[in-house]
């Protein structure tokens, strides 16, 4: 299982950091990938990082503001988000696939955590 915290309500050009964790596995050979979801949208994957560690960024408006990475325990993984605008609004899901390889495509993922809200708003 799946469990994605440090979500909340921040300010334009604040910063959160994200948290992914696993309670039963570790997540040292799986693909993590980091999804969003805003009302009445689809999700879309944000950023992945596969099991040897490598970064992946999936949707243009957060090149440069998000920053995923893997933690020292083996079942954690992070997205720090800098530069927070309005349109960042969204639960965040991270999701795990049992494979070497990322992917943008949220069907090719196994395992999913209940999301954390992140609101950006004044």
């Amino acid at each position: 299982q799946l469990v994605e915290s440090g979500g909340g309500l921040v300010q334009p050009g604040g910063s959160l950091r994200l948290l992914c964790t696993a309670s039963a596995y570790t997540l040292d050979y799986f693909a993590i990938g980091w999804f969003r979801q805003a009302p009445g949208k689809e999700r879309e994957g944000v950023s992945c990082i596969n099991a040897a560690g490598s970064p992946t960024d999936y949707a243009d408006p957060v090149q440069g503001r998000f920053s995923i990475s893997r933690g020292n325990t083996k079942n954690l993984v992070y997205l720090q988000i800098d530069s927070l605008k309005p349109e960042d609004t969204a639960v965040y899901y991270c999701a795990a696939k049992p494979n070497y390889y990322c992917s943008g495509f949220p069907r090719e993922y196994d395992f999913w955590g209940q999301g954390t809200q992140v609101t950006v708003s004044s």
